[in-house]
């Protein structure tokens, strides 16, 4: 099971994912109590080292943007968190790619059909806001798109949304991901990691 911690605002915390376990760090680049500057997303990747993945969240930024971000702060992968279409995904096809999509009642996984992506993540959708909800989705709504038509996903599947050590079990259980995405979940404060948190979370998810 790959864990990703994500809104990692600072090389401690950073550090703290490395050593908990975590295969991947999250950096937001959109507005968010989590936005980080480019210097300090710099610091964070060259203190990690290659071996933790680092990857750059954007919502709706402009593909040039998001290729100079992404060069300048050495990230791993580019996470495309809004309503991102299909062209930008091929713009963006020298990096790897994750598209994410809010999972509500009305969800229908046809709308991931044709995105030539590395990685699919769901998160929950609240209002107007792309992930950092805190909330969990309805977990049987993806589960059951997922079982109508399997073939429209054909890339690994990443679950975000409301997780925490308590309940990471629960939704490996539900959906068998290829992995789990957390923030709020393993936060102090918004933007503050606990160190305790971040342990728990990645032994409950990988046991």
């Amino acid at each position: 099971m790959r864990v990703k911690i994500c809104g990692i605002t600072n090389v401690a915390d950073a550090k703290g994912a490395l050593e908990a376990g975590a295969d991947a760090i999250g950096l937001v680049f959109a507005e968010s109590p989590r936005r980080v500057p480019l210097e300090r997303a710099l610091e964070i990747t060259e203190a990690v080292g290659p071996w933790m993945t680092t990857v750059g969240v954007f919502v709706n930024e402009a593909v040039e943007t998001i290729k100079r971000v992404a060069s300048q702060c050495r990230l791993s992968c580019v996470q495309l968190h809004g309503e991102e279409g299909v062209d930008a995904v091929k713009a963006l096809s020298s990096y790897r790619v994750t598209k994410a999509f809010q999972v509500d009642k009305d969800f229908d996984l046809k709308k991931a059909a044709g995105y030539a992506v590395d990685a699919f993540l769901f998160d929950n959708r609240m209002g107007d806001r792309c992930g950092g909800t805190g909330k969990v989705f309805d977990w049987d709504v993806l589960k059951a798109a997922l079982m109508r038509d399997p073939r429209l996903v054909r890339r690994p599947v990443i679950v975000s949304g409301g997780l925490n050590p308590r309940n990471v079990k629960d939704v490996i259980r539900a959906l068998s991901p290829y992995g789990v995405d957390v923030s709020s979940g393993v936060e102090s404060t918004p933007g503050k990691k606990d160190f305790k948190l971040m342990r728990e979370f990645v032994q409950n998810a990988k046991s």
